[in-house]
């Protein structure tokens, strides 16, 4: 479809560019836009008059133009076959393709022959300046003026000469953030049409992601979704050897909420959840697999990730210099490291203390792997061939809590054994005895625990021949033992002799390494299929709360595989329990937001479920609302005064 300024709207914007030019002022009301009045303007103070002025053109000598092209060549280099592609679509439409440098100096054009005749006798052709100060209000050098692309209509151009001028650009960054240059497209105004705008930005993003490819280092390529990676909207960020963020397209940009001033200056880890030796080895590992990413800005949202680095870089992050490097552990414990600090550090902690006769009591919500950790620490220790005896003290029936635990002679009680029994810290002579939830231990229990864990000597029930015991402890407990031990429920001295080092296990929600993790636990269920989530599956995941921690994920997934039939290889909606997919998709929330028009009440009530979704951390509720923890704050000091 053809599309021309109406004859009225040209008389218009020219008695309204006159008026600028002779009383230095745009008249109420004139038919112009922002970016076109702005450009006006700084023609006017170059001292370019639209009509009639005298001016010499500005050229490059055939030398000046080569060494131009000589200093632009990796751009050319890139730009030009997006160029002939950009010909392609626009041919026998009587325009030219231009590439121009970054001072408007034009370096390349292809274009219809016809055109190209005419739009020399303006100038428009290598060698020639479209720096604005040259030429006024055009595409190309009111493009470098706003940094923005632009589109320049008939007599929106200043000069009065290029009055029969349709030119549509857009700028071209380097993946370091410097502004390369200018792709252009430009034509008869009469024949003008509405898609050329979206052609030329389209192909400039094309010759920035070839500039993205060709950058020798470390670029993460992301999108929403995973099929979006490698399509012309992903965001692709350049990372320098150390991890700064030394470049972005503009998608990244919005994604990431980056400005031109963090462009060599922001951290990778600022932005992601992440290191960058662990997106480097990621890559190394799973190959063009994208990894599922949480960012660490305040959007928070996750993307998909595919990191891709040349082989000296991959060299530098994966091998940076040491002068005495330590060989990684690969043992039970390292097992368990898939990238979150947390569990990173307690796994270090932990180690330091394996074969130490130092008690060692794990915190953390029910269902987050207390047992797994603890029987981790057994098998990375020296007892590892020894037996790893696990006792669940809130599953024991308090009387028979004490049989249980520290055996029985015949005929003990009514109901023993004619044999009797050992009793669970026997069993675990030589190895690990871990008691699990000892918060709910019975006191009258507790007192004799003390003892043995004092004396290091047991006595069945009975009557029975005293034994001396050596076994490694682990405790551990949902509840706050301090706030236990301040209510009288706990007993202090057991208190401090079971916590030799308190290693607090976070909750699933507050894992940093939840796609690795999913990932690892598929291929624990499913070996060799290689299954995955489905993209949209994959992110409610993430977001979810998971009260029941690892135990409801597994139990999830281990339903989810049962279900999945043998040809397929995405985990879908269709392969959850019912409650859970209805939990998932959080229809309370939906509820609140179709019935409620209160903005107000909306806020209070979004602010009500984080904090009970993170269990009243405030920090972790205002992460998940995407606000500060100060703003939070102040929500809630508002919410408490307006009651």
């Amino acid at each position: 479809m053809l599309n021309t300024l109406p004859r009225g709207s040209v008389t218009a914007l020219r008695q309204a560019r006159n008026q600028l030019f002779e009383s230095g002022e745009l008249p109420s009301g004139a038919p112009v836009g922002l970016v076109v009045a702005r450009s006006w303007v700084r023609s006017q103070e170059a001292g370019l008059a639209p009509v009639g002025g005298t001016y010499e053109a500005h050229y490059l000598n055939s030398f000046q133009l080569a060494r131009s092209i000589g200093r632009q060549q990796e751009l050319i280099s890139h730009a030009r076959p997006v160029m002939e592609y950009l010909y392609a679509q626009t041919r026998g439409s009587g325009s030219v393709v231009i590439l121009a440098d970054a001072h408007g100096i034009l370096l390349q054009a292809v274009g219809d022959a016809d055109f190209l005749d005419r739009s020399e006798r303006v100038a428009l052709a290598p060698g020639a300046s479209w720096n604005e100060r040259h030429r006024g209000t055009n595409a190309i050098g009111t493009a470098l003026a706003e940094a923005a692309p632009v589109v320049i209509n008939g007599a929106e151009h200043y000069l009065e000469q290029n009055g029969f001028l349709t030119c549509a650009a857009a700028t071209v960054v380097a993946p370091d953030g410097r502004l390369l240059g200018v792709l252009d497209i430009s034509g008869d105004q009469r024949r003008r049409h509405p898609h050329t705008f979206c052609l030329v930005r389209t192909a400039a993003q094309m010759i920035e992601n070839r500039l993205f490819e060709a950058y020798q280092g470390v670029h993460l390529r992301f999108h929403t979704l995973a099929e979006g990676i490698g399509t012309l909207t992903e965001g692709v960020v350049a990372l320098s050897d150390f991890g700064l963020i030394v470049g972005a397209n503009p998608a990244a940009m919005r994604m990431l909420g980056l400005s031109s001033a963090d462009l060599g200056s922001r951290p990778m880890e600022r932005v992601f959840h992440l290191r960058l030796s662990e997106l480097v080895d990621w890559g190394h590992h799973h190959g063009n697999e994208p990894m599922l990413v949480r960012q660490a800005t305040c959007q928070g949202g996750l993307l998909f990730v595919r990191v891709e680095t040349s082989r000296m870089a991959r060299r530098v992050v994966l091998s940076p210099p040491a002068p005495t490097p330590l060989p990684k552990p690969s043992d039970a414990l390292a097992a368990l490291d898939m990238g979150c600090r947390h569990i990173t550090a307690a796994i270090n902690k932990a180690r330091k203390v394996l074969d130490k006769p130092i008690p060692v009591l794990l915190q953390g919500e029910s269902g987050v792997g207390k047992e797994v950790f603890a029987n981790a620490m057994h098998q990375s220790g020296s007892r590892r061939n020894q037996p790893f005896i696990a006792v669940d003290c809130s599953t024991l029936p308090e009387n028979l809590i004490e049989a249980e635990l520290f055996g029985y002679v015949s005929g003990a009680f009514t109901g023993a054994r004619r044999e009797g029994s050992p009793g669970r810290i026997r069993e675990a002579q030589g190895g690990t005895l871990f008691l699990d939830e000892i918060g709910d231990m019975p006191q009258s229990m507790q007192t004799r625990l003390l003892r043995v864990l004092q004396e290091r000597k047991i006595t069945p029930l009975g009557g029975g021949k005293t034994v001396a015991v050596d076994f490694a402890l682990i405790c551990a407990t949902h509840r706050n033992l301090k706030i236990e031990m301040q209510a009288g429920r706990f007993r202090a001295d057991l208190y401090y002799r079971i916590n030799g080092l308190t290693l607090m296990l976070p909750a699933l929600r507050e894992r940093e390494d939840f796609p690795v993790l999913l990932k690892h636990l598929l291929e624990e269920l499913l070996p060799g299929r290689r299954i995955a989530l489905d993209a949209g599956l994959a992110a409610a995941f993430a977001d979810f709360a998971w009260p029941g921690n690892l135990r409801q994920l597994v139990n999830a997934l281990r339903t989810a595989c049962a279900l999945i039939e043998r040809d397929e290889h995405h985990i879908d909606w269709q392969h959850l329990p019912d409650d859970l997919a209805e939990d998932l998709h959080g229809p309370r929330a939906r509820e609140i937001l179709t019935t409620s028009e209160n903005l107000q009440e909306v806020s209070a009530t979004a602010i009500g479920r984080a904090i009970d979704l993170s269990r009243g951390n405030l920090s972790q509720a205002a992460r998940r609302l995407g606000i500060s923890r100060n703003t939070l704050y102040r929500r809630l000091k508002k919410a408490g005064g307006a009651d």
